[in-house]
């Protein structure tokens, strides 16, 4: 029977996925342990992600166990991952794909449904994401942004103390904890037009390249069909050369089309493009180059 350590950050999100994960390997006859691991983006909470150095605060730590022989699966939410893994480890499975649009929480004194989503004008809406800042300042670019930071019950608790009139957070992860949002006006943006991160509601399973044993499980858990269009989503991601705070959404609902929505920088309104991937050779390489010479 095969034992298996898997390193999670300590998050209620993180942790709900790390025993999603763990009971799938337990139906495979594996016996399952968690490790919590702190990640630099948990210890400091005062800065915006921009202020973070490096890429990948979320995974590095994590990363480094999995090196170190300390655990045998990294389970992570795959929108948080480098395009460019850590020599020496590999994404061996990705999981099923929850719904990736973008929720919006609404205080109820603020909904006005004269107006786009049903948030009043000038409302204070609360983000600390590139992507979600570039594309608000292209579809309501009268809403007023505030940085927002912290696990998602920390942020829907900070809505309901009224820092904020509204808050963005994915859909994926809120469904995942099953929160109560009675007390909220909800709308779910489309994913289209509101452009999700690259592998929004998505896990990525992560291992040693060498470790044979683990390969072999995860192949049982992998999702060939999301892998799919997600390999597209984060090669634009990678041949963007972004992380995490490059205002870039990619969406393929399935291997046929891909919306984008893209800006240089946060302080810029996004674009949004739609491209037909039917008959496309390369379709990630197409997306880029449409992208850079706008």
């Amino acid at each position: 029977m095969q034992h298996v350590i898997i390193g999670s950050r300590g998050s209620d999100l993180a942790l709900w996925q790390a025993h999603h994960v763990k009971n799938q390997l337990e139906n495979l006859g594996a016996t399952v342990e968690i490790k919590i691991i702190i990640t630099q983006g948990d210890a400091i909470q005062n800065l915006s992600f921009d202020k973070l150095e490096g890429k990948g605060f979320f995974t590095k730590e994590i990363e480094q166990e999995l090196l170190d022989l300390k655990i045998d699966l990294a389970v992570h939410s795959h929108k948080d991952l480098e395009t460019n893994p850590p020599a020496g480890l590999k994404i061996a499975a990705v999981s099923e794909r929850e719904d990736p649009s973008e929720l919006l929480l609404i205080n109820k004194n603020k909904r006005d449904n004269s107006e786009k989503w049903n948030l009043a004008k000038g409302a204070v809406i609360g983000t600390s994401s590139a992507r979600r800042k570039s594309i608000l300042q292209s579809l309501r670019p009268d809403l007023q942004i505030k940085d927002l930071r912290g696990n998602v019950p920390t942020r829907v608790q900070k809505l309901r103390d009224g820092n904020y009139d509204a808050i963005l957070l994915a859909k994926a992860g809120v469904d995942r904890l099953g929160l109560d949002l009675s007390d909220f006006y909800v709308e779910v943006l489309d994913p289209t037009e509101f452009v999700p991160a690259p592998a929004q509601g998505v896990l990525g399973l992560q291992i040693r390249e060498n470790d044979e044993a683990m390969e072999q499980l995860m192949a049982k858990m992998n999702h060939a069909d999301v892998e799919s269009v997600i390999r597209i989503e984060r090669k634009v991601l990678n041949l963007m050369e972004g992380g995490c705070q490059l205002p870039l959404g990619v969406y393929c609902p399935d291997k046929k089309t891909a919306y984008v929505a893209f800006a240089n920088s946060s302080a810029e309104a996004a674009k949004h493009f739609r491209f037909d991937l039917d008959g496309m050779e390369n379709p990630a390489e197409t997306i880029v180059s449409a992208l850079k010479s706008n």
